[in-house]
This record gives C-alpha cells, sequence and structure tokens, in this order.
C-alpha cells in the first residue's frame, strides 16, 4: 500500500535480466529477485513498485546497454539516475561480488546520497554522438591499417627513403612497389587496400557529419570551439559531442575535473601532495583536448584557415578566442623556461584550454539564442 515514504531501488542490469533490491524509507533493504529486459516485463516491475510507495528512486550502474532503460524508467514516472560505476564506495579487502549484492549495495548507497550521477544526453544528442565516435572508430582503423602495412614493409627489409608520412611522394612509391613473390604482393595488396576502404569510410562519415551538424542544436557551439587555435572541425564536433551540454557545468573547474585534466592530490595534516591528472571522465574528449593544446607551443598567431573559420562569426567570440591564444601560448613558454617538460606544460596549457572552450562554447549558444529571439 501507498504512503509518503520513498522507495529506494537498486538494479544490477545485464543484457537479459536485472537483479533488483529495494527499501522503503530506513528500513531493511530487501531482494526482490530478477527480471527480464522486456519492455513487458519493465512495466510489470514499475508497477509492483510504484505500489509499494508514493516516491520510487532508482539507480543502476552506467554500462554497455545504454540509456533505453533509463529514458523507460523516466517516462513511467519513476526517479531514475545513472550512476558512474567507477565513483562507487566499495570496503576495503571486499572479495565477493554477485548481482544480488550489488543491487543490495547501490539501495544503500543512493540512500545515503554517495553516488554521482552520469549525464543522459537526449536522444537526438545520443544519435549525433554515435555518427561522430563512428567517424573516430574509422580514424583510429585507418591509422591502425597503416602502422600495419609500414611493419609488413619494415619485416621485409624495404625502407622509403623520404619522409613516410603518407604524403603524396610517399603514396606514389607505394603504388609502383612491387615484391618479386607473387603471395607477398598479395598480402602487399591486401594492406593497400584496406588503407583506401578506410580513407573512403573516412571521407563519407565527415562528409555525413557537415551535413548532420547543420541541424544539430549544438551547431553554434560547434562553429565557435572552431575560432580557436588548434580546434578544427572535428575536433570541435568531437568534443561538444562528447562533452554536451556545457551549461550543466556551473563553473570551468567542474569541466576540468570531469574531463579529468585536475591533478590527483594525496594530502594529510599539514602536507600537501599533488601529482599527475586524474584521468577520470571521458578519455576521447581528453585526447581531442590534448591534441588542440601541443598547438599552442608556437608563438601567437593567426593563420589563413583560423581567418577563414572566423568568418560570420561574432566580434565577441573572435577576440576571446584570440585572447585565449595570447594566454596559452605565453603560459606554454613560461613552463618550459621553468624547466618544466614539453609533456608537462601541454597538460597544463590543456587544463585552462578547457575553461577557454566552456566560456566560447556557452558563448556561442547564447549567442545563437539572442539572433533568433
Amino acid at each position: 500500500m501507498k504512503d509518503d515514504s520513498t522507495l529506494y531501488v537498486g538494479l544490477d542490469v545485464h543484457k537479459d535480466s536485472i537483479t533488483v533490491a529495494y527499501a522503503i524509507g530506513m528500513s531493511e533493504v530487501e531482494l526482490l529477485g530478477k527480471v527480464g529486459t522486456t519492455e513487458a516485463e519493465v512495466d510489470r516491475l514499475c508497477k509492483r513498485l510504484q505500489s509499494k510507495a508514493g516516491r520510487v528512486s532508482v539507480v543502476y550502474e552506467a554500462g554497455p546497454c545504454g540509456y533505453g532503460l533509463h529514458r523507460n524508467l523516466v517516462a513511467k514516472g519513476l526517479d531514475c539516475m545513472m550512476c558512474a560505476p567507477s565513483l562507487i564506495p566499495r570496503k576495503p579487502g571486499e572479495r565477493v561480488k554477485t548481482d544480488r549484492r550489488d543491487a543490495i549495495k547501490l539501495v544503500r548507497s543512493l540512500r545515503a546520497g554517495d553516488l554521482s550521477a552520469v549525464h543522459v544526453p537526449t536522444v537526438e544528442d545520443e544519435a549525433f554522438r554515435d555518427l561522430a565516435r563512428a567517424w573516430s572508430a574509422a580514424r583510429e582503423d585507418l591509422k591502425q591499417a597503416r602502422q600495419r602495412l609500414k611493419s609488413f614493409l619494415l619485416s621485409h627489409g624495404v625502407h622509403y627513403l623520404g619522409r613516410a608520412n603518407w604524403g603524396p611522394a610517399h603514396r606514389r612509391w607505394l603504388s609502383t612497389f612491387s615484391f618479386d613473390s607473387t603471395w607477398q604482393q598479395l598480402a602487399f595488396n591486401e594492406h593497400r587496400r584496406t588503407i583506401e576502404d578506410r580513407l573512403a569510410q573516412c571521407e563519407r562519415l565527415e562528409v555525413a557529419l557537415r551535413e548532420a551538424v547543420v541541424d544539430w542544436r549544438f551547431f553554434p557551439a560547434v562553429l565557435a570551439l572552431q575560432t580557436m587555435r588548434g580546434i578544427q572541425f572535428t575536433s570541435a564536433v568531437g568534443l561538444v559531442s562528447e562533452l554536451g551540454d556545457l551549461s550543466r557545468f556551473e563553473h570551468p573547474r567542474q569541466l576540468m575535473a570531469w574531463i579529468g585534466v585536475t591533478p590527483s592530490e594525496h594530502s594529510s595534516g599539514a602536507k600537501r601532495r599533488q601529482g599527475s591528472i586524474t584521468k577520470t571522465g571521458n578519455s576521447y574528449a581528453r585526447k581531442l583536448l590534448v591534441e588542440s593544446a601541443w598547438s599552442y607551443r608556437h608563438p601567437a598567431r593567426v593563420s589563413i584557415d583560423i581567418q577563414r573559420r572566423h568568418e560570420g562569426i561574432p566580434k565577441a567570440i573572435i577576440d576571446r578566442a584570440w585572447d585565449a591564444q595570447l594566454r596559452l601560448c605565453r603560459r606554454y613558454r613560461k613552463l618550459v623556461a621553468r624547466g618544466k617538460s614539453a609533456h608537462v606544460a601541454v597538460i597544463a596549457v590543456a587544463r585552462e584550454l578547457v575553461g577557454f572552450i566552456w566560456d566560447i562554447g556557452r558563448l556561442g549558444m547564447t549567442l545563437a539564442v539572442a539572433r533568433s529571439a
């Protein structure tokens, strides 16, 4: 029978089953058992939970099953949270892990307020992110295919005298080279064909991204980020698709921590010890960020390519991007002059770059809304 208490529910979700545990208010945690993952079985579960209390709060770990269950539960009126698995409290020395224990632990942690929620994107944002990740995966496949071909040539003592950077001269040399053995030539041709297929795939996906991004709600943020040095179209699309709505971060320090570029710390008493960056959160966004930060090791300037990306962008955004370039280039030089290694300096620049991305991305969305109003 319903009452005014809150029903806390923990779900241990797998592909074919969901283990359910619950507690009403501060009472003991009870195990409800296992249910299926079909829509009909989830509907029956929701009705059973809603019959026990007036307010139902559900939590489960983010995992490979996506956001479908979360959206389904929210649509049925349940308060649902996906939590970060790496931030769930764990007892030292705990050696037994079962679905039942995980579900009960989630109930207790939810009731204590010890869980960190994972941002759930909209259906449209998730679809665009999938397209951006497909392009990233294709680029990674292309990189691996090129490395396999280089390794194949090296293992047979074949050396290219120039720079093997896949430029026009390097590609012409590959197209004219041949092995004496028919079998080796066949393997060589297959390696080259794989590279050509991956190149074609990357081109198709990039064209699709350029066509789709125009209708995406974060298109103004993508345009605004491209005014910055080191952030071209693909980098801007990758960053915005992974970061999502920048307005959900009240301060740039929150975004820095989310990407994982803040220093780790182990302090006690009067001692304060900071170490390397935490590397928590989104690894792909962090990778794009660090790649962009390397461009600030050179003196500040506005190249022809950056000028082209400035066309049609409000002056306030362009001025902010120039401020970022001046500050970050100066920051890199100062750190190197103090004896810091290039890698340490670039990570420090990347951390400050996050603040400018947060500011310029939000500014781009704000100005776009003001124009449309």
